[in-house]
């Protein structure tokens, strides 16, 4: 009798076809602007046991081991990307939004969910737990695939927000499925507020404590190693994914959180072995897009399309609130006092996307057993379709509309456009510049430009910030550092 290795062929045939015919959507569907991401998730739908596909699956301990080891891969890949000099211009306003910001997107959403679900107000505020972060996977690769140059104060801030704010939402939602839990127990008293305060200095000590500690010694190591003789940039991405899982896997078994450990070590390990790590890149990239075909496919196919229509216009009502309500407000109120302009927080506002996070992080209440969870994990569903659809189909129009785009160096007719048709020196003195040019002259006359518009701007400079003197727009065109050199007028 001959062995069967169906077993193995069968399994792989469905899986490696899954992803060659997702991937071939993806191909068509980005030239008309919809999200690779996006075309992954429906194809597992798709393929499900509602679908065409009928496959059946309903394992959720494997997709939330798979969500968890892609997400830590993606947020590797992404940290690796992160020039340190951003940090300049983005740190506060991520931090802000990554911390109060997701707080505030959490209530609000949960305020929402509360009246349009009739949940209890635990539950009501772990669905917006849930749905209350941006997605690394989503921003890294959307904001890589649209096709234009966002200014650096935008850029890094959805970017470092989106590989930092992972860990807030794993900590809100955990602590309401214990509060949950404990209310459906009748034990009132078992979560109190001094094991909340606790669980949160342990998840974040221990996260930026490890993370940065082991992307320390990794870049190191990368440093000390022979090149020539270890195979070259995709044995060293092999090398550096498995350190990053390694992290990921140690922070998350000491309590911290393993989501920013693997992010701050990449942020390190690519700033501290820059050189060592760039011909490594091509192969994270690879790796990335693997995670994420994975972790899409899996989630797609643990949806059920018709139990998901029972719930389908709440879900859809607290998707629109996030997008339309809480997003903007949270946005607004942290971004605001950093003087940060209306057209940069209108378009973070809309570029909060929502991809793999919620839907993983709708995998534990369901693990954990609380009444109603797959109700959790279909509204989350519905808020990363419809966040996919409509605000990541929409960034290189929204961008261009609202100017937080950067023309291309080589276009000079745009860059003349944006930054006007003369240049000047940013050391030239604000006195001559409004004499020639006959602008009001400002009260302190002696400075020279760079140092009128540090004080007009009231924040980090970036290329492609501008002041208003007279009828005169006064913008920077150029910077070397932290110093603006070269400044754009354009006449009224």
């Amino acid at each position: 009798m001959a062995l069967s290795l169906d077993f193995l062929t069968l399994p792989l045939l469905a899986a490696a076809a899954l992803v060659f015919f997702s991937v071939l959507a993806g191909v068509f569907s980005a030239r008309v602007g919809f999200s690779f991401l996006l075309v992954f998730l429906v194809v597992g739908t798709l393929a499900g046991v509602d679908g065409p596909g009928g496959l059946v699956f309903n394992d959720f301990r494997l997709s939330f081991w798979v969500g968890n080891v892609a997400l830590a891969v993606i947020l590797l890949d992404g940290g690796l990307r992160t020039d340190m000099r951003t940090f300049r211009t983005g740190l506060r306003p991520s931090l802000l939004l990554a911390t109060v910001g997701v707080v505030l997107c959490t209530a609000i959403t949960g305020a929402a969910a509360h009246w349009l679900l009739d949940l209890s107000w635990p539950l009501a505020l772990l669905v917006g737990a849930i749905v209350g972060s941006t997605d690394a996977a989503a921003v890294f690769s959307l904001l890589k695939s649209s096709g234009v140059t966002l200014n650096e104060r935008v850029a890094a801030t959805l970017e470092i927000e989106s590989g930092m704010n992972d860990p807030m939402a794993v900590y809100l939602t955990l602590t309401f499925i214990g509060i949950a839990l404990a209310l459906s127990s009748g034990d009132n008293n078992a979560v109190s507020a001094g094991d909340v305060l606790i669980s949160l200095l342990q998840q974040f000590g221990w996260g930026a404590l490890l993370g940065l500690g082991c992307g320390w010694a990794l870049a190191e190591l990368l440093k000390r190693l022979g090149r020539g003789s270890d195979g070259g940039g995709g044995i060293r991405a092999l090398l550096v994914v498995s350190g990053g899982l390694t992290v990921f896997a140690g922070t998350t078994w000491f309590g911290g959180s393993g989501f920013l450990a693997v992010y701050m070590m990449g942020v390190v390990v690519g700033n501290r072995a820059r050189r060592q790590v760039r011909p490594s890149l091509s192969a994270m990239d690879g790796y990335a897009w693997l995670s994420q075909a994975g972790m899409f496919l899996l989630l797609g196919l643990l949806v059920t399309p018709t139990d998901l229509l029972r719930t389908l216009w709440p879900a859809l009502g607290v998707s629109l609130v996030l997008m339309l309500v809480a997003r903007p407000i949270s946005v607004w109120l942290c971004l605001a006092p950093l003087h940060f302009n209306a057209r940069e927080i209108t378009f973070i506002s809309w570029v909060g996307l929502r991809g793999a996070v919620p839907i993983v992080l709708a995998v534990f209440p369901v693990m954990a057993g609380v009444q109603g969870a797959q109700t959790f994990f279909n509204v989350a569903f519905v808020v990363v379709l419809t966040s996919l659809l409509l605000q990541g189909s929409t960034i290189a129009w929204s961008a261009r509309r609202l100017g937080v785009t950067l023309p291309d160096p080589e276009d000079t007719a745009l860059a003349r456009l944006v930054y006007g048709d003369f240049v000047l020196d940013a050391s030239t003195s604000l006195d001559n510049l409004c004499a020639f040019y006959g602008l009001p002259v400002p009260a302190d006359s002696t400075q020279d430009i760079a140092s009128w518009l540090l004080n007009e701007l009231q924040r980090p400079p970036v290329v492609g910030d501008s002041m208003l003197l007279g009828q005169a727009e006064v913008s920077v065109r150029e910077m070397a550092g932290n110093r603006i050199t070269r400044v754009g007028i354009k006449l009224g």
